[in-house]
């Protein structure tokens, strides 16, 4: 597998280093680290002492990260982990509170461009779709033994395809004539349920939704960033700020609901414990959409902790 041949631009990173207060010093957390290109930026813009902390679910990509990292040694640690375990990681760590936490929500193209991690169907590969492949539960393994029901509970909940229950039938219909699924088996069994065209007028794949719905249920990734959004009152230093980049809306209904939560909009005599940055989402700029246009999703939500 050649990962290390693979180019990965992080999306948003000068908002995101805005919204992050970078600033020398500190102690910075970015919990999906990926190939480390944010990392890089909070390192670059926390010089001469600032000191990051990585976390990723992927330890292939653990590996190209501390070598892109590499110029700031002695400044970093990573760890292989789940941001939703951020709190945890911090304790375990023993370097107190954050003053900046990054989340991108985004699947690195490291893994969406290798065929074997099973996560896009423009090569017939095995459904795998872990980010961690050291935990048990493929998407093959998924689609295998849910019932119909249950296939299609997840492909609406987590996809918002609205035409789950004839995209359950086609894959219980699939898997009945034998042999295992492959990427390319699934993806051309949704696109015939569905008469192959593609949700919102055909403009992506009609399989999409539903490869981003079990990508979703296999690594839980709704129940971490749950997690960790609960936790951000025990993440973060007085003053510190959380950034996270969504990617569809099912992660930005999320992100959004937990920052109004902590941060209600309206009057009030009493002091707020959070502030929003951004009281709506930031999109990318032309300018990062013609460089990488996939990017083209994203949207950046931000809040700070009171000093």
């Amino acid at each position: 597998m050649e990962l290390a041949a693979a180019v990965h631009e992080p999306a948003m990173v000068a908002e995101a280093m805005s919204a992050l207060g970078c600033r020398p010093g500190g102690f910075w957390v970015d919990a999906t680290l990926g190939a480390g290109g944010h990392a890089a930026a909070i390192l670059e813009r926390t010089s001469p002492d600032g000191f990051l902390l990585g976390i990723d679910r992927d330890t292939e990509i653990l590996g190209l990260a501390e070598a892109r990292l590499a110029p700031f040694a002695g400044r970093f640690a990573l760890v292989h982990g789940n941001f939703g375990d951020v709190q945890a990681i911090l304790q375990r760590a023993e370097r107190g509170l954050a003053d900046g936490l990054l989340i991108d929500l985004g699947l690195s193209s490291l893994q969406l461009d290798v065929p074997e991690r099973g996560f896009s169907f423009r090569a017939d590969a095995p459904l795998d779709m872990r980010m961690d492949r050291s935990e048990s539960g493929t998407a093959l393994d998924l689609v295998s033994s849910a019932d119909e029901e249950e296939l299609a509970r997840i492909i609406y909940e987590y996809g918002e395809e609205r035409k789950s229950r004839r995209i359950a039938r086609a894959i219980c219909r699939e898997r009945g004539r034998g042999g295992a699924l492959t990427t390319q088996r699934l993806a051309e069994a949704v696109a015939g349920a569905v008469g192959g065209r593609g949700p919102r007028g055909g403009h992506i794949h009609p399989a999409t939704l539903t490869f981003q719905a079990l990508r979703i249920a296999v690594n839980g990734e709704l129940e971490a960033l749950a997690a960790v959004l609960a936790a951000l009152p025990a993440i973060l230093a007085p003053g510190g700020r959380a950034c996270v980049i969504a990617y569809h809306s099912l992660e930005d209904r999320a992100v959004k609901q937990a920052f109004r939560a902590l941060a209600p909009i309206g009057r009030t005599t009493q002091p707020r414990a959070f502030t929003l940055l951004t009281k709506k989402p930031e999109r990318p700029g032309d300018e990062e959409l013609q460089r990488n246009p996939r990017a083209r999703s994203a949207r950046l939500r931000a809040i700070a902790r009171a000093a």
